[in-house]
């Protein structure tokens, strides 16, 4: 465990699911943490103090973690090893190398895909950037949500094109995980679950909004009528159900 003598923040924001997949292994191990969830652009006023640009960071005494993996790693080293990163040096490998892959060719994926169904939206995507922030910054998103849509759409690449594009590098990943999974298995690596799993499901879960997730996505049912046929979709595949079977068995409360 870490000593408990140091403060250990996360630095988010409300809808970031590489800032879920940071959570959820924290309160996996039971470390516990003070969270400072960010608007968009004001997000980098916190990171940039600790050597990151986005979230999530972890500040923990003199140590900065300014990628989701790494806090991971970090944290599954504080409890001593073999709770998300296996000690079995070939399940260790494959957990690395789908982590890795889903980090790559998944999260910026589902990210890009589901900010594309809601930049429209602009009410809900204030309910859902502004989530928990301090209110000095959801009172500022207000004069700042079209700055903030337009900074999103450029550093991501928010086109129709860029959209089709990202679905179905998703659905290409969703079938890598349909086949993995075709053998019976629970879980991706080594029977139990590891960072494999945590990894998928959470940058997995901007298209498939778990009832049980942390992150502040909107509920199925007040999405664009597109977005959720598509979600509907998603959900029904071997991949889908894993990921939410991992949220409803495996995502431990917060631990603060």
């Amino acid at each position: 465990m870490p000593n408990t003598d140091k403060r250990t923040l996360l630095i988010t924001m409300p809808q970031s699911h590489y800032s879920e997949k940071a959570r959820w292994a924290l309160d996996r191990l039971s470390i516990p943490y003070v969270e400072a969830p960010h608007i968009p652009l004001l997000h980098r006023l916190a990171t940039t103090r600790f050597g990151g640009r986005s979230v999530p960071v972890l500040v923990h005494g003199d140590d900065r973690f300014v990628d989701s993996t790494d806090i991971l790693r970090y944290a599954d080293a504080c409890c001593g090893g073999d709770r998300l990163y296996p000690l079995e040096p070939d399940q260790r490998l494959a957990v690395n190398v789908l982590v890795d892959r889903f980090d790559e060719a998944l999260g910026p994926h589902t990210r890009r895909w589901a900010y594309y169904q809601l930049l429209p939206h602009r009410a809900q995507l204030y309910r859902l950037m502004s989530h928990g922030v301090p209110r000095i910054e959801s009172n500022l998103l207000t004069w700042t949500l079209p700055m903030v849509i337009g900074a999103i759409r450029k550093g991501f690449g928010i086109t129709p094109e860029g959209a089709q594009r990202s679905i179905d590098r998703v659905c290409a990943i969703f079938s890598e995980v349909d086949k993995l999974l075709r053998n019976g298995r629970l879980y991706l690596v080594g029977g139990r679950f590891t960072a494999a799993d945590l990894t998928f499901a959470a940058l997995a879960s901007p298209v498939l909004l778990p009832e049980l997730g942390i992150a502040a996505y909107p509920k199925i049912q007040d999405v664009p009528a597109p977005m959720r046929e598509r979600i509907e979709q998603l959900r029904d595949t071997d991949a889908g159900r894993f990921a939410l079977r991992m949220y409803a068995q495996e995502r431990t409360p917060r631990h603060h």
